[in-house]
């Protein structure tokens, strides 16, 4: 008699973990793509002018809007979704499914709003006159109102990183408080909304330097005399390899202790940016003049980017006490220990930095 042989039950088991496998992956999906709780509370969603799709599911992601950005991407692909979503600020629904999100960002959808923004550029080392100046022009925000409120840090005191003295005399307290960067601002947004936003970018920007506080107390500075050096370096330098070096030329004069001499104060003080100072300008009797008086000036001349910032943090040390731009057309200097060697490297300055 023939004997039957038993079948292996492995292929079976397999198939069962398989097929558990695909019902617990199917079921992750159709869970991921549901949509977030629904809230009456409508949610303020930026889109900035020239924001890939991909940053744009990871933001619904992080904004609560969506479960996965991932899934979010794929339905986007699937679709043939996602090249067409408009730059603004959209305010969503949580609770709103794929399709509804989408045609939301496509300018399509009626029951979700979509206000009107204007970007705005605050190039690094504008005054506050400047950049007064460049809201009233981009988006007809009041000028005059900006400037007003660059005189009242009261106003902003939650927003501040720090303390800015009420005993010197400042052209503008928050002048180095607006921090340069390109912005999405609401046509409806007020002087203060806007002026608000640039100064908690500063302090974020702030906060995101690693070990922040302990560098400032190593350097013994506060936040205010920190931006005044960066500001400082922002005018004086233009390669990018030199800020540190002239962070570091700028503490050594202080620390002699000599007058710092650098012409953007006077032309602050001024009120002008000139091509060429005159002599008599360098006498004009301001406390920012630091032809005339030694130390720091009462506070920033400019808005610091964060390199500026950074280098006043961590200068480079060295021996150089002097510096004078090259007029080659690399904007780089020609550093120096001592006034005669200064005196050199002027006159190959006027050589054309040969």
């Amino acid at each position: 008699m023939t004997k039957t042989k038993k079948r292996s039950k492995a292929p079976l088991v397999f198939l069962f973990i398989l097929l558990l496998l695909i019902i617990s992956v199917g079921g992750f999906v159709y869970a991921s793509m549901q949509p977030m709780p629904a809230s009456d509370q409508p949610v303020a969603f930026e889109i900035p002018e020239g924001t890939g799709t991909a940053k744009i599911a990871d933001r619904l992601q992080e904004e609560g809007l969506i479960r996965s950005a991932l899934l979010y991407k794929a339905y986007l692909k699937m679709e043939n979704e996602g090249t067409a979503f408009k730059a603004g600020t959209y305010e969503l629904l949580p609770g709103s499914d794929y399709e509804s999100i989408t045609a939301a960002l496509n300018g399509k959808e009626t029951g979700i709003a979509r206000r009107e923004s204007v970007r705005v550029t605050i190039p690094e080392g504008f005054t506050i006159k400047q950049i007064a100046d460049r809201l009233s022009e981009k988006g007809g925000w009041d000028a005059k109102k900006i400037r007003a409120l660059a005189r009242e840090p009261e106003k902003f005191a939650d927003d501040l990183p720090g303390e800015i003295p009420g005993e010197v005399k400042l052209t503008y307290a928050l002048e180095g408080y607006l921090f340069p960067d390109t912005y999405e601002f609401e046509t409806t947004a007020s002087e203060e909304d806007v002026v608000r936003r640039l100064v908690q970018e500063t302090r974020k920007k702030l906060e995101s330097i690693s070990d922040f506080d302990s560098l400032l107390k190593e350097r013994g500075l506060t936040v205010h005399e920190l931006l005044t050096v960066a500001s400082l370096v922002e005018r004086e330098a233009v390669a990018d390899s030199e800020r540190q070096l002239i962070a570091g030329v700028i503490y050594n004069r202080l620390d002699d202790p000599m007058k710092l001499q650098i012409d953007a104060t006077v032309q602050y003080a001024l009120g002008e940016q000139k091509e060429r100072l005159l002599y008599s300008d360098l006498k004009i009797d301001s406390p920012y003049n630091t032809y005339k008086y030694e130390g720091l000036p009462p506070g920033p001349i400019a808005s610091p980017s964060l390199k500026s910032i950074e280098a006043a943090l961590q200068p480079e040390a060295s021996d150089y006490f002097f510096y004078v731009t090259k007029k080659d057309g690399s904007g780089e200097h020609f550093f120096a220990k001592t006034f005669a060697e200064h005196e050199k490297n002027i006159e190959k300055s006027k050589a054309g930095g040969k």
